[in-house]
């Protein structure tokens, strides 16, 4: 039996790789499976998260993927050296690779990876000449290799609060199923220790007072008058940010929930813009979505069903086959044809 399709059939991966790494994992999780009957599984749903989406499939680069370590520690080192925040790094980026941000294929992200450098994920590589990318597509990289190793994993889509300024910034971050606790994990692979509002970045509390808040648990938090909206956004002082910005997170979270790991700048269905007027059916309708993501999130199998259904048959929630791609550099919107790459 492989590593990976140990990991497949057991769903055990990341908590024996933290606790006794990479060399050891393929024995203990064997020895485990031989003796225990009652091996604990993610509890059974309509969607796979072991499954690659069309954007997390490596193509022909799966083989790197393979190489990447599954620990948490590991494999986010290797998201950091492959892919640079365009707008959070210290390191003077590039204008003529700035358009790396639009990568929205993982193939693609590797496949330019793989031109610059032409070597294992993990060797080091110069912060000018890494793919530019943003929080999203760490997130994406972790999601991939996870899969890649047969690991349930999925990216979520919310707000942190430990960016300072006393500000909630969109951010994404990496879910992962650990089979011997019987839980999703929440992990940010672009914090590399804790801080003072993130005690550790590599098992992230949930809940309302939790340093990350899913849209779905800030919209719930603004249309009940407990949260102020203007303090959610990509920054303190932005027009990117507000109501209008938080609905269509929660649509993002719907997505990236179910393997459509769409752009942060992609809108489609049911979504605004800024100067859009409030459409009450549209805020009924994310009132709803919002309501059954957090149930979801909670672990309701039956809320999680129900919602993969209505995600897959309502075109306002699904971005279909075409959805229209903004721009982070205010650069003209285009339409994309989400079947081709």
């Amino acid at each position: 039996m492989s590593l990976r399709d140990t990991f497949k059939i057991n769903q055990v991966g990341q908590e024996l790789a933290r606790r006794l790494g990479p060399d050891h994992l393929l024995e203990a999780t064997q020895a485990h499976a031989a003796r225990c009957d009652d091996w604990p599984m993610a509890e059974a749903h309509a969607h796979d998260w072991t499954a690659h989406s069309s954007y997390t499939d490596p193509g022909r680069h799966a083989g790197l993927l393979e190489a990447v370590p599954a620990d948490i520690t590991g494999l986010s080192a290797v998201a950091r050296n492959v892919i640079i925040h365009y707008r959070t790094s210290e390191t003077d980026l590039p204008k003529a690779t700035r358009d790396d941000v639009n990568l929205r294929w993982l193939s693609a992200i590797l496949d330019t990876d793989q031109a610059r450098h032409g070597m294992p994920l993990a060797e080091p590589r110069a912060g000018v000449k890494r793919v530019q990318g943003c929080c999203r597509d760490h997130t994406l990289f972790c999601v991939g290799a996870l899969r890649q190793h047969g690991i349930p994993a999925r990216s979520l889509v919310g707000f942190s609060r430990y960016s300072g300024d006393d500000y909630n910034n969109d951010h994404v971050i990496v879910q992962l199923y650990d089979g011997v606790a019987a839980r999703w994990i929440r992990f940010d692979p672009e914090i590399e220790a804790p801080l003072d509002q993130l005690p550790d970045p590599q098992d992230i509390e949930s809940g309302k007072s939790a340093p990350f808040r899913t849209a779905a648990e800030v919209w719930q938090g603004y249309r009940s008058g407990e949260l102020d909206p203007s303090l959610f956004g990509i920054g303190p002082g932005s027009a990117m940010g507000g109501p209008w910005f938080i609905l269509n997170y929660v649509l993002l979270q719907l997505a990236h929930r179910y393997s459509d790991e769409l752009l942060l700048w992609d809108t489609w269905g049911a979504m605004n813009l800024p100067d859009d007027v409030e459409d009450p059916e549209v805020l009924r309708l994310v009132d709803e979505i919002a309501t059954q993501l957090v149930a979801a999130e909670a672990g309701d199998s039956t809320a999680d069903d129900v919602l993969l259904t209505r995600y897959r048959n309502d075109e306002r929630l699904n971005p279909g086959t075409r959805i229209t791609q903004h721009s982070p550099f205010g650069e003209p919107s285009v339409t994309v044809n989400l079947r081709t790459r």
